[in-house]
């Protein structure tokens, strides 16, 4: 813990209960919840969706709306009671002593103001500095959050930064008077996981120089443990365990905690060996939650008669410093005992090559000034030279940071674009120019797409089962309503849905059922290749197993060719069996998922693997910082694509990255990477994921 000069807790959280409160009822939020912050800790606040997280943060903040309530209990800070205090001392302690730092940074900056600007507000109206002293500081506190060319970026507008130089920026803003709390909501969810990194390594160090105490709110325990000190696990807005990071990640005593852990994909999680267990059962409803213990339903040590049988508190966890849990069983429970892993069928056995990509390339040609039409047209190079195979029944990941091409390279294997040069050969038939409108009902069926948002994929006016039965008409299966009827009531049950789901709204539905409504839409018509792009990204944890799951039980058993794009290389090396790493329109790296994750790697699937956060304390990571960004498509770097951020270039020599594109070389196996490196240096790379030193 970050000691400080500071006497007492910074926060103090005992017995809050918020509510919130609409014409028909009122629905409890948080209940019973108690936590502390002391001077220099960083705190985790962790839990699905739903859980209460944010509630909490917004309950320290005063800021509940109009509908939200404190119904019970109290918020401290600094030994004051934040209920007692009027608006304007609020004001000026929101400003001043406690920050809070949003999951989407253009939410908190004005796009028509200059960064500069934005920043001077703070110093000028909270702590009377003039003009030029708040510039000076906010110059400062750019160089703090190590962004290039300070002085530029003061002068620029919100967009025309980069989304982890916007966060960068928020978190600037949020520290610009020293605040004594700092609370951070989901503050890395939409960035890529490189940029990720780099503000969880940031706000650990601003932390400690500042002596800043922080509340980390997140649903990636990876992410909390390389920031916080300590963690508290919420589940339906109770706090059920709280303790120190090892306590909680190595000897965890409520059973929701080990049922996250055992639903996240740690290094040695494997589909078939060592499968994940996903929670059974949904999260209860903020009114209908059942008596006793919130998780009795869905808990494997559940016991009738005692964890229902009354409201339960928490409990210190005997010889350990301030480990509590919520569970009237813990003492009784073995929690050495090996995991019971579910049955699961052989992997899926890969048969001849479906999809072939020979020198794909896809350009797009942009005005640099439409509006007044100045300027000659330029050319953003989303694809170049995509050359590679695909199994019958095989999963191949697809990975790399915002930008790489990913998604451009799925919109022309969907249709929904045209190569501009190269081939695309799926089952013998040429596709490459053949847009979406001129495709067949047949080739349209066999090439389906998973999308990364289920709340936006579904018509909130239609039942599930029209929506799927429409699809199966577009497919051209089923001669009358009743035959595809029934076969939508089959499509239910293999996503694992009930039947009476086919009358109920997407509204109706939590967001792991509307990404299976969405699965069993793009394999209702047998299709060959099913592009899942970011498929789970947008869901819990706890989600994210039973639908990863689901999808190789039904690649399993419809033999289909799964391209599953990602960021999250946690869930690619437990799903995959290949992965092709791509950067600005590149593949620099294909090969097996054990050989991708192994060294020798390309310097740029190193870094990436660097950037992974792990929720293991067994572990330890080699940490590589990527300076900059991805340069443009529009205007890339001469020589290799990768050459403006490589760690390795300058063990080739005659500045061959600079000036001439690598070659493929094979390193085995249909291994291959795009690299200028020698078989020498590539040997002395070492794994960048490796046991913890003990």
């Amino acid at each position: 813990m970050r000691k400080t000069d500071a006497d007492g807790p910074i926060l103090e959280i005992d017995s809050l209960s918020i509510s919130f409160f609409t014409r028909a009822r009122e629905i409890p939020a948080v209940m019973d919840f108690s936590l502390t912050v002391q001077p220099g800790e960083a705190v985790g606040l962790v839990g699905e969706s739903g859980c209460g997280k944010s509630t909490v943060a917004l309950g320290v903040m005063q800021d509940l709306g109009t509908n939200g309530r404190i119904v019970g209990g109290t918020i401290r800070f600094k030994g004051r009671d934040l209920a007692q205090l009027g608006r304007e001392e609020l004001r000026d302690l929101r400003g001043c002593e406690i920050a809070m730092i949003y999951q989407e940074p253009m939410a908190s900056l004005n796009p028509a103001m200059k960064i500069g600007r934005q920043l001077m507000e703070v110093p000028m109206i909270h702590g009377g500095l003039s003009a030029k002293q708040a510039r000076a500081m906010a110059l400062r506190m750019l160089e703090d959050v190590r962004l290039p060319d300070p002085r530029r970026i003061l002068n620029a507008y919100p967009h025309q930064l980069s989304g982890g130089q916007q966060q960068r920026i928020v978190i600037a803003m949020a520290l610009m008077s020293k605040p004594s709390l700092l609370i951070l909501d989901e503050p890395t969810t939409a960035l890529d996981v490189t940029v990720e990194a780099g503000i969880v390594d940031l706000v650990r160090d601003l932390g400690r120089k500042y002596g800043t105490s922080m509340l980390f709110i997140s649903h990636n325990l990876g992410l909390v443990m390389g920031v916080c000190d300590r963690v508290c696990v919420m589940y339906s807005g109770e706090a059920v365990e709280r303790g120190s990071i090892k306590d909680v990640f190595d000897d965890m005593r409520h059973p929701y905690t080990q049922a996250l852990f055992r639903s996240i994909p740690r290094p040695g999680a494997d589909k078939i060996r060592h499968p994940l267990v996903a929670i059974p059962g949904n999260f209860p409803l903020p009114h209908d939650r059942p008596g006793g213990c919130n998780f009795g339903p869905r808990c494997s040590y559940f016991e009738a008669g005692r964890c229902d049988a009354q409201n339960l508190h928490m409990a210190p966890v005997p010889g350990k410093d301030r480990h509590e849990t919520r569970c009237v069983r813990f003492r009784e429970i073995d929690w050495n005992q090996p995991l019971q892993a579910p049955d699961r069928a052989a992997r899926a056995q890969v048969g001849e090559v479906v999809l072939e990509m020979e020198g794909l390339r896809k350009y797009y040609e942009v005005t640099p000034n439409t509006l007044f039409g100045s300027g000659g047209k330029r050319v953003v190079k989303a694809n170049e030279t995509l050359s590679f195979d695909v199994r019958e029944a095989e999963t191949l990941a697809i990975v790399g940071e915002s930008g790489c091409g990913k998604s451009t390279f799925a919109k022309v294997l969907m249709g929904l674009e045209t190569a501009t040069d190269g081939k695309i050969t799926l089952d013998g038939r040429e596709i490459q120019d053949k847009p979406i409108h001129k495709r067949g009902r047949a080739l349209v069926a066999d090439v389906q797409m998973v999308f990364q948002n289920p709340f936006d994929t579904l018509n909130p006016s239609m039942s599930v089962g029209t929506q799927i039965m429409r699809a199966l008409e577009v497919f051209g299966i089923g001669r009358s309503d009743a035959e595809r009827r029934a076969r939508m009531l089959e499509m239910l049950d293999l996503v694992k849905l009930p039947r009476d789901f086919a009358n109920r709204r997407p509204r109706q539905l939590s967001g792991g059922q509307k990404q299976r409504v969405g699965i069993a839409r793009a394999f209702a018509g047998g299709a060959r290749i099913v592009v899942a792009d970011e498929p789970v990204s947008a869901l819990d944890v706890s989600v994210q197993a039973a639908v990863a799951d689901l999808l190789m039980d039904l690649q399993r058993e419809r033999k289909t060719t799964l391209l599953f794009i990602s960021h999250d290389l946690s869930i690619v090396r437990y799903l995959s069996d290949r992965v092709m790493v791509m950067y600005l329109g590149h593949v620099v790296e294909i090969g097996a998922t054990e050989q991708v994750f192994a060294p020798p790697y390309h310097p740029y699937t190193e870094a990436l693997l660097s950037a992974v956060p792990i929720a293991d304390t067994h572990l330890q990571k080699t940490r590589i910082v990527l300076e900059g960004d991805i340069p443009s498509a529009m205007d890339p770097p001469p020589g290799c694509p990768f050459q403006t951020r490589c760690r390795w270039k300058d063990r080739v020599p005659g500045r061959l990255c600079e000036r001439v594109l690598p070659p493929d070389i094979p390193l085995g196996e249909g291994h291959r990477i795009k690299c200028h490196l020698s078989a020498d240096v590539l040997a002395e790379m070492e794994p960048v994921i490796k046991p913890a030193a003990t």
